[in-house]
């Protein structure tokens, strides 16, 4: 069963709205070696595959917590 979208009730996007846009781009990441303790560790991989990518959001999040206070 496929749902329709009644178009008709979006509202079109204008000239306003499209200069507004900016383009994002992925933080640069640098390449770096860390000492995690053994459980700290086996606990990231054990939540599945990107561990490090946890880790990145992990401290993003502590940073951006400092940030706001």
């Amino acid at each position: 069963m496929t749902a329709s979208i009644h178009y008709p009730d979006i509202p079109p996007l204008g000239d306003d709205f499209f200069a507004k846009l900016r383009a994002l781009s992925p933080p640069t990441k640098k390449q770096l070696t860390a000492r995690l303790d053994a459980g700290v560790l086996d606990w990231l991989k054990s939540q599945g595959n990107s561990y490090q990518t946890r880790i990145n959001r992990i401290l993003r999040a502590a940073m951006e917590g400092q940030a706001s206070r």
